[in-house]
């Protein structure tokens, strides 16, 4: 992973943090096969299960209300600590087309599957970011990236070094 990307992915995430009160896109209103559809992907893909805090603990079963607002609980391992943004407010702070720009060429760290993410289709991309923005932009920011070396504030989940 090259220093510019991980720039460019920690100042998009840095500058979304701060985006409070964006409305949805006029492109985004109305469009429910599409929201439903980006409903169905942020499920399957897995995309709760890390950025809404106790969703797979509880089996899926958190309100949608409070779907990924992000979660305190970081990532631990060689690359630092890495926690899961609030998406909510990340994607409050893009238009639709520079959300399938970013998703496009993001390389983050683990354990985001960013590949997952770069795979996906135009299409599904737009549909994930539908029906985020109709979820509106509340929360609040989560923990910073730690860099290796650092001892994290907070809870983590700790992964063991990645095979040589």
């Amino acid at each position: 992973m090259s220093r510019s990307h991980n720039i460019t992915f920690a100042a998009l995430f840095a500058v979304a943090a701060f985006a409070f009160g964006h409305a949805a896109d006029a492109a985004t209103r109305g469009d429910d096969a599409s929201i439903a559809r980006g409903r169905y992907i942020v499920r399957i893909a897995g995309c709760n299960d890390c950025h809404t805090a106790g969703y797979a603990a509880s089996g899926g079963t958190i309100p949608e209300k409070d779907w990924l607002l992000g979660d305190a609980v970081g990532w631990h391992g060689d690359w630092g600590t890495t926690y899961p943004p609030n998406l909510r407010l990340v994607l409050s702070a893009m238009n639709e087309d520079q959300w399938v720009k970013s998703a496009k060429t993001v390389q983050g760290r683990p354990p985001m599957p960013w590949f997952a993410l770069r795979d996906m289709t135009e299409q599904d991309l737009r549909a994930v970011y539908r029906f985020v923005r109709q979820l509106r932009p509340v929360g609040t920011p989560s923990p910073a990236y730690v860099p290796p070396g650092t001892t994290p504030a907070g809870p983590v989940i700790r992964f063991p070094a990645a095979p040589k």
